[in-house]
This record gives structure tokens, C-alpha cells and sequence, in this order.
């Protein structure tokens, strides 16, 4: 099934930067080309990325301080209390183009794409032209305690279809390999700009997480750090390798196929499997069989095998709770790949789905010990969330 994909790359009215990702003719074999000029009357990309310093002066760009209680660093983007909220389908920021329309809020200005990806105008971290992002930040009123440095790096977004009510659980195969290029092309092309740390692909889907914009896209970010969620796994895995000298990822992997309990989906080259410790009430992990850190790793056969397996797994996962679909699963689904300077030989590749839907119209809320003191309490069991994705299999 491999399938060729056109990159073709440009730039908004404002400034940011814009791939179209295409596999469908004229423009695929280079019969047409896209038309590279956006005419629309947008304003400067950094005329609305500012921060506050603490004085009152404006600064381009957010800006992240550091926690001394937990050593993580908080991105201070305020500018995104503005950005786009639940607009009506015939305003979707995210859909092409209307023909002949004025409206110059739309982030696409071609009339139809296959896959595209953009810089988000509402970034949390933003890398300003000039700015260096080894250079020292400031200090918050002056105290040692609280060093605070510009949130550079990169935040962009990918549209996985120009059809509004599509789902990536929908698309052809062809199409979720495009969206597999795409991912890694961008991870391969952002993990090499100067400062970036860990490049981590996304989905958030359905309302009960949060999303703002229904219409099917995730999204990509460049972290100038390596997250908390991705030390804390480093670190068990280097605890792991000097005790075993043996990779963590890849014995988890191993052992959840022996173990077959909670195995719901196996293809030649990839594993979903619930996790034995699973957290969520709906939560499935998504793994290679072969040891490879990141997106861009994959060989063709791959690539071509996650284009058909991920789908199957979102439909399954949207049937969890109604086996006509009609309660579609609000979820994050997140590519773990391995970070870019230290602790790289750590990592290895895999997706991690989860859900906070416990049941139709019933949402997990983070109260008590698992917001106050990240102590986690599942309502359900690994074995319950593998028996019914087991159960849903065609």
C-alpha cells in the first residue's frame, strides 16, 4: 500500500510556515501545484504572542518559569484565553477555503487539501525570529527561586482531513498513511532545530477533553525540555537497563504478549495492548514489534501496517461503550517517541490512547489524591478495558 506523498511547503499572510502533505492527484505526481500566495489581510503572527514580564513591559513570545518545588517548567501562555472557541461548522478555522468567501480567519487558504500542517497562531511555545534559545532568561522579581527563560520551540497543528465531520477512525487506510508521513516528516525536521528537546505528536478528541475545534485534527510540539511524564519513564527505564542491561520498553512489550491477558489487537509489526497498570478508565497502548526510538524509524512496511491497525483500534475504542458507536470516545492519544539529546538510547516508540469517559455521560475527575498528590485510584481494571476491546474485534 505504500503510497507516494507530495510535501509541499509555504507560508500564511502572517508569517507561519504551511505544509500541504498531498497523496491525491493532480497534485501528488506534480500534474498541478498549490497556490503558494496567501493574499488575505492577516496580521503579524507575533503581533498577538506576547507575554508580560512582571514590570508591565510586553515581550514577544510566551515565557516559561520553573517550578523549585517539582523542577518542572510552566509555559506562560496567556494569549490563548483568545483563541477560538467552539465557532460554527460554516466558521471552522480548519476547513479549506470557501470559494469566494472573505472570511480571513480560516488558517487554510487553499480550497482543498489531503493532510495539512501549520504553525498554531495561538502557540505556547514560539521561537521568535532572532531569538536564541540557549541564551540565559531572567529571574522573577529577582529571586534566585524562580528563574524564568523565553518558551521557544514550536507548536503546530495537522489537519487529518478537509472533511469537517470526518474522524481519523474514518479515513482510508491511504489516508492514516499520509497522516504517518506527516507525523514523520515534521518530527524529523522539528527534533533538529536548535534548543528542541522532545517532539511529541497528538490527538485530543471530543469535547469532554477540552477541544475547541471539532473539525479532526492534533497537533505536533517542539518542547525545549523534556516533560515530566517523560523523565519520570527514563528514569525507571535507566534504572532498568543498568539492573537488566536490557531495554524497559521493550520488556513491557514482550511481556504483555506473552502474558496475552490484555493483547486486543496484533498485526505483523504492531501490538495494542492495555497496559497491566493501566490508569484510565479506557486507556490502550499501541507498540512496534521492532526496537525503533521515533516516527521517522519506521520502514515503508511499518508505516504501511500502522495505516491500517490505528484506525481499527479507534473504532474499536469508539464502540468501548455502545456497540453502534453512538457514544464516540473523548480521548488523548499521544506518540511517546525518544528524546533528542540525553536518555535518546533510553526510548522507543509507542502511542498511548486514553480516555477520562468511565461511562455514557460519566466523567473520571481528577479530585482529591490524584490532583492534590498525583496518586492515582482506578474505578475499573486492566482485564475489564482488554476484555471488551477483545471483545469488539471484527
Amino acid at each position: 500500500m505504500t503510497a507516494a506523498v507530495r510535501c509541499t511547503a509555504t507560508r500564511l499572510a502572517d508569517g507561519r510556515e504551511l505544509f500541504y502533505f498531498d497523496d491525491s492527484e493532480p497534485y501528488v505526481s506534480g500534474g498541478a501545484t498549490r497556490e503558494l500566495v496567501d493574499r488575505r489581510p492577516l496580521p503579524d503572527r507575533f503581533a498577538t504572542v506576547t507575554a508580560a514580564d512582571g514590570t508591565g513591559a510586553p515581550v514577544v513570545g510566551p515565557e516559561m518559569r520553573l517550578d523549585p518545588l517539582t523542577g518542572e517548567w510552566i509555559p506562560m501562555a496567556a494569549h490563548r484565553m483568545d483563541r477560538t472557541f467552539l465557532p460554527p461548522a460554516d466558521a471552522c478555522p480548519l476547513c479549506p477555503a470557501r470559494p469566494g468567501a472573505e472570511y480571513t480567519d480560516g488558517e487554510v487558504p487553499a480550497t482543498d487539501y489531503d493532510v495539512v500542517v501549520f504553525e498554531n497562531r495561538f502557540p505556547a511555545l514560539v521561537t521568535p525570529p532572532g531569538t536564541d534559545p540557549t541564551a540565559p532568561g531572567r529571574l522573577v522579581d529577582g529571586e534566585p527561586l524562580w528563574p524564568a527563560r523565553p518558551a521557544v520551540g514550536r507548536c503546530e497543528v495537522i489537519c487529518f482531513s478537509a472533511e469537517h465531520t470526518a474522524s481519523l477512525a474514518d479515513l482510508p487506510p491511504r489516508r492514516v498513511r499520509t497522516i504517518v508521513e506527516a507525523w514523520a516528516e515534521r518530527t524529523r525536521r522539528l527534533a533538529a532545530e536548535p534548543g528542541v528537546a522532545q517532539v511529541f505528536c497528538f490527538e485530543n478528541r471530543g469535547r469532554e477533553i477540552g477541544v475547541t475545534l471539532p473539525h479532526p485534527h492534533g497537533q505536533i510540539y517542539a518542547f525545549p525540555f523534556v516533560t515530566p511524564r517523560t523523565r519520570v519513564m527514563l528514569d525507571r527505564a535507566a534504572e532498568h537497563r543498568a539492573r537488566t542491561g536490557r531495554n524497559l520498553f521493550r520488556d513491557v512489550l514482550d511481556a504483555e504478549r506473552r502474558a496475552r491477558t490484555r493483547v486486543v489487537l496484533e498485526s505483523e509489526h504492531w501490538t495494542a495492548y492495555v497496559p497491566a497498570a493501566a490508569r484510565w478508565p479506557v486507556e490502550v497502548h499501541l507498540a512496534p514489534h521492532r526496537d525503533v526510538p521515533d516516527l521517522p524509524a519506521l520502514d515503508d512496511l511499518e508505516r504501511d501496517d500502522l495505516a491500517a491497525v490505528l484506525p481499527e483500534l479507534l473504532r474499536r475504542l469508539d464502540r468501548f461503550f455502545a456497540d453502534d458507536g453512538s457514544v464516540p470516545l473523548p480521548y488523548v492519544a499521544g506518540w511517546h517517541q525518544a528524546v533528542v539529546g540525553e536518555g535518546r538510547e533510553l526510548g522507543r516508540l509507542h502511542l498511548q490512547v486514553l480516555s477520562v469517559l468511565r461511562g455514557p455521560g460519566r466523567l473520571k475527575y481528577l479530585a482529591g489524591v490524584e490532583s492534590g498528590m498525583g496518586a492515582w485510584i482506578s474505578d475499573t481494571t486492566p482485564e475489564r478495558i482488554a476484555a471488551r476491546l477483545q471483545e469488539l474485534a471484527p
